[in-house]
């Protein structure tokens, strides 16, 4: 019997932290990876250099996920080359302290832009292929602020919850179409972007805040991203996944 070929995955913010261990933990298993960046150009091609000299198909892709053009763009060029992207993360995000009265339009704006839109764009870019062949994973990452709410952070939250709604919204709709759309919600997990934000002062209040009493590794959530994207999950659909050491119950 021969072994069915493995679906496309694609990756967004794949240059670093949770999106380079989903990426690795995909194309050491033997999955084609695109990683998508949009800035990290230096961080993308060497993730990409690292992974194909231990015989890993990885492929880089420049967008600004703001921007449907782009996406649309990069679909296309992954379609030509490589064929239609089987499994999407989508991860690509940013993060922002300040207070809700100090918030401006634009960085309003740009929270939903990266979190809602990109995943809007990028979904409705994949999901025609999907729904042609009866089969897809799209799994979405956001926090555990999206489920309770983050003080100082209400732009970034807001921008997490909406992504959860249009995982459960969009998981009953394609669902006939035998596609699956799931979402993960990391705790604090100890990515470069979390320890920028957070002083050391505030990852231990943090840590002692975590039933588990330690912080997450971002391949703790990669792990729980590739179960989801298996066939071991293929009854999986619609659902927000905390991955928080118990801070979220």
């Amino acid at each position: 019997m021969t072994e069915q070929k493995k679906e496309i995955v694609l990756v967004t913010g794949a240059s670093g932290g949770i999106g380079k261990a989903v990426a690795e933990k995909f194309a050491l298993a033997g999955y084609p990876v695109v990683l998508h960046y949009h800035k990290g150009t230096e961080r993308a091609e060497a993730l990409q250099k690292e992974l194909a000299e231990q015989g890993c198909i990885v492929m880089t892709q420049q967008a600004d996920l703001r921007s449907s053009t782009q996406v649309t763009q990069m679909i296309e060029r992954i379609t030509q080359q490589w064929g239609p992207v089987g499994i999407l993360i989508n991860n690509a995000g940013i993060a922002q302290q300040k207070l809700f009265t100090d918030i401006t339009d634009e960085e309003w704006r740009d929270m939903f832009a990266v979190h809602v839109d990109g995943a809007f764009y990028c979904s409705r870019a994949v999901l025609p292929a999907m729904i042609q062949k009866k089969r897809g994973c799209i799994i979405n990452v956001s926090s555990m602020w999206g489920q309770i709410g983050g003080s100082c952070e209400v732009h970034y939250s807001a921008a997490k919850g909406a992504l959860q709604a249009m995982t459960q919204a969009l998981a009953k709709e394609v669902g006939p179409s035998g596609i699956r759309v799931n979402c993960v919600a990391p705790g604090v997990i100890l990515t470069e972007m979390n320890t920028r934000m957070f002083d050391e002062e505030t990852l231990d209040a943090l840590r002692e805040e975590t039933p588990l009493e330690k912080l997450g590794a971002a391949e703790d959530v990669a792990s729980m991203i590739y179960y989801l994207s298996t066939e071991e999950a293929g009854f999986i659909t619609g659902q927000i996944i905390g991955v928080n050491g118990g801070m979220v119950i």
